[in-house]
């Protein structure tokens, strides 16, 4: 079984008839036995996986209608919640609740018949760069496991990457989907605030961050957006992006465009390996035909001061509803009684 297929191509072979979803979630769940004990990309796994995508098999052999998915597997990062899974943020704080509810992305994924494989390991509550910070454990990178996959959503580049999956949902606040994408060799994409509903996503710092995808191609990225962007009545900073198809347009290269190259993004404190890869993707692009100009961005000196106050805050806000009394550990209560506290 070819497990390192793109998404569209695994869409056009079982609608074609060339491969059972079934089979391909099997197939995946084992990769995924064989390799998670030492990627640990993967807080739980979704034991009725196979049988779901069985379903959408029979649903296909009937002629019934079938979503764009296909029974595509994909992996949900731990903050973005599955109705009757646990949800735990990687946290020790969380490690027993069951989401109540689905969150919007995931409604619309499954509307599309789509199986979810597992829930992605991160950084506790997504305040990470490497997803050694996960109450469970770290992950590693596929490509070389002394090293880190990046995070905080390292989980989903992990498991997109290593083929115990076709795609993967992340959360992006500050690098979060990017920065393990990139440590992983997958394509990571931040999207626009307001594209995707945050509804159901437990939030870090709400008026930054953003849910997307991890996926193999730029292709495949596109695909999901198609599913999971637009408007939402449960989240009001949503937009309406009714008619557009992110498919459409992908192939048209970008000749004729301009694009900035932000001076200060470059200046002081940058390794010169990185400046030199920037470089030699400038070339690429004026390669294409875009029109590569130097831009400069004043503001950007403060960029990063601004990202550290904003996310403090909203952090300390948003995590302060997980109080000991309905998220706390349990633990003996003997000896701590507070009448024999008095008398010692």
């Amino acid at each position: 079984m070819n497990l390192k297929i793109s998404a569209l191509e695994y869409v056009e072979e079982v609608k074609n008839g060339n491969l059972s979803a079934e089979d391909f979630v099997s197939a995946t769940i084992d990769r995924i036995k064989n390799v998670d004990e030492k990627l640990h990309a993967f807080l739980q796994v979704n034991s009725k996986a196979i049988e779901q995508a069985s379903q959408i098999d029979k649903k296909i052999k009937s002629g019934d209608k079938v979503g764009s998915c296909f029974g595509m597997p994909i992996s949900i990062k731990d903050n973005i919640c599955i109705k009757h899974s646990k949800t735990t943020c990687a946290s020790k704080m969380l490690e027993k609740f069951v989401a109540p509810y689905d969150a919007t992305v995931i409604s619309r994924l499954k509307e599309q018949d789509a199986v979810f494989v597992g829930k992605a390991n991160m950084d506790e509550f997504a305040m990470g760069l490497t997803t050694e910070f996960s109450a469970y454990g770290p992950s590693r990178n596929p490509w070389n496991t002394d090293y880190v996959p990046g995070g905080s959503s390292g989980g989903s580049a992990v498991s997109v990457s290593a083929f115990e999956c076709v795609a993967s949902l992340g959360s992006d606040t500050g690098g979060s989907v990017r920065n393990p994408a990139s440590f992983c060799s997958t394509v990571g994409y931040k999207p626009t605030y307001g594209l995707i509903s945050r509804f159901g996503l437990i939030s870090y710092a709400n008026s930054i961050e953003q849910i997307g995808p991890v996926t193999r191609t730029v292709k495949d990225t596109a695909f999901l957006l198609n599913i999971i962007s637009g408007l939402d009545s449960h989240d009001n900073t949503t937009i309406d992006n009714t008619g557009q198809d992110y498919l459409a347009d992908i192939d048209s290269g970008i000749e004729g465009k301009k694009i900035g190259i932000i001076q200060e993004m470059a200046g002081e404190g940058t390794d010169p390996e990185v400046r030199s890869a920037t470089n030699d993707a400038v070339s690429k692009l004026e390669g294409l035909g875009a029109t590569c100009e130097d831009a400069s961005i004043d503001m950007v000196k403060y960029s990063v001061a601004a990202y550290y106050t904003i996310t403090a805050t909203e952090a300390g806000s948003n995590l302060a509803r997980y109080d000991n009394l309905r998220y706390g550990y349990d633990f003996p209560v003997e000896g701590f009684e507070f009448n024999s506290y008095i008398s010692k």
